[in-house]
C-alpha cells in the first residue's frame, strides 16, 4: 500500500475527531444542535461549490439527472454524523462516542466489501475478516460499558444506537459518493452536491424541530466561540472529497480501518487532556483495553 494513501486515511480519521469538537463549540454558541449542523454543512457546501467553480468542474452538474437515485443521497450521512457528534460528545465523551462511530463504520464497510454492495468490488472477509469484526465488536462493548453515561439505561441505549447508526452511515457514504464521482467525473462537484443535499436535509429537520417544539431560533455565534468552531464544515468537505478517491485504490474496509484508527487515537488525546474545550475523562485500564481490542480488530481486518 502506498505510504501516502495510508497517512492520508489516518489524517482524515484524526480530523473527524477534531470536527466533532468544533461542531460542539458552534452548537453551544448557537444554542441549537440542529442549527449548528445546518450551519457547518452550509459552510462545507459553500467551500466546495467555490472550489468546483475554481477548477472548472461545476458544469458537470448537468449529468446529475442521469445518475441513479441512490448515488444522490450520500450527503444524508454527513447530516446524521455531524448531529450525532454534537449530541453524543458531551454525554458520552470523545472516546465512547468515537468508539461507537468506529464500530458502525467497520462493520458496515466489512459488509460492503464482503458482499460487493454499492458497486464496490467484492472482497470476501475470510476467517481473518470475521475474526477482526468480532474483535472490533468486543472492543466497542468494552469501551461503552466502562464509559457510557447519558442517563437511564433506556436513554443510554438510544445514544448508543445513534452512534452506531452515524458510523454506519459514514461508511456507506464513501461508496455512494464514489459512485456519484464516477457519474460526474468530478470529485469536487460530487462533494459539493453531497453537502448541498446534507444542508437541505438538516434545514428541513431544523424547521420541523422548531415547529414541533416552538424552540427559539438559533443565535448568531458570539466572540466567545473559538475561531476553530467553524472548522467542522471544512473538515467534512475534505472528508467527502477524499474518501471516494481512496476507496477504489485500497478498498472500503482498509480505508475505513485506517480512518477509524486515526479517529480513536485522536479521541484518546481529547479525553486524556480535555482538548477542544471538552471535559477530561479518565483513561482506565478497561477503556484502554477496549481501544486496543478495537484497533487490533481493525488491523486483523486488513490481513484478509
Amino acid at each position: 500500500m502506498e505510504p501516502l494513501l495510508t497517512l492520508t486515511a489516518l489524517a482524515l480519521g484524526a480530523l473527524l475527531a477534531v470536527q466533532a469538537g468544533a461542531n460542539l463549540q458552534l452548537s453551544a454558541a448557537m444554542r441549537s444542535p440542529f442549527g449548528a449542523s445546518t450551519a457547518q454543512l452550509a459552510v462545507g457546501s459553500a467551500v466546495l461549490a467555490v472550489l468546483a467553480v475554481a477548477v472548472g468542474s461545476i458544469g458537470t452538474v448537468d449529468r446529475l439527472p442521469d445518475a441513479a437515485a441512490w448515488h444522490l443521497v450520500g450527503g444524508l450521512a454527513s447530516a446524521l454524523y455531524i448531529t450525532a457528534g454534537i449530541l453524543l460528545l458531551p454525554r458520552l465523551g470523545a472516546l465512547v462516542a468515537v468508539g461507537l462511530f468506529i464500530t458502525g463504520q467497520v462493520l458496515a464497510s466489512a459488509a460492503v466489501d464482503a458482499f460487493g454492495l454499492l458497486d464496490v468490488e467484492r472482497r470476501p472477509l475470510g476467517p481473518a475478516g470475521v475474526a477482526g469484526a468480532l474483535v472490533v465488536v468486543g472492543g466497542a462493548l468494552a469501551i461503552t460499558r466502562t464509559g457510557a453515561g447519558g442517563g437511564p439505561a433506556t436513554r443510554r441505549g438510544a445514544w448508543i444506537a445513534l452512534g452506531l447508526a452515524a458510523g454506519t452511515g459514514l461508511a456507506l457514504q464513501g461508496p455512494v459518493n464514489a459512485a456519484l464521482r464516477r457519474d460526474l467525473d468530478a470529485p469536487v462537484t460530487a462533494g459539493a452536491f453531497s453537502f448541498l443535499v446534507a444542508t437541505a436535509a438538516m434545514a428541513l429537520v431544523l424547521a420541523a424541530w422548531q415547529a414541533a417544539t416552538r424552540a427559539p431560533r438559533p443565535r448568531a455565534p458570539g466572540a466567545a466561540m473559538p475561531w476553530w468552531g467553524w472548522a467542522g464544515g471544512l473538515v467534512g468537505a475534505t472528508y467527502v472529497t477524499t474518501i471516494p478517491l481512496l476507496i477504489p485504490e485500497i478498498g472500503a474496509a482498509t480505508t475505513i480501518g485506517l480512518t477509524v484508527a486515526g479517529q480513536q487515537v485522536a479521541s484518546l488525546a481529547v479525553d486524556r487532556w480535555g482538548l477542544l474545550r471538552l471535559a477530561r475523562r479518565p483513561l482506565t485500564r478497561a477503556r484502554l483495553s477496549g481501544v486496543a481490542a478495537l484497533l487490533l480488530g481493525v488491523a486483523v481486518l486488513q490481513l484478509r
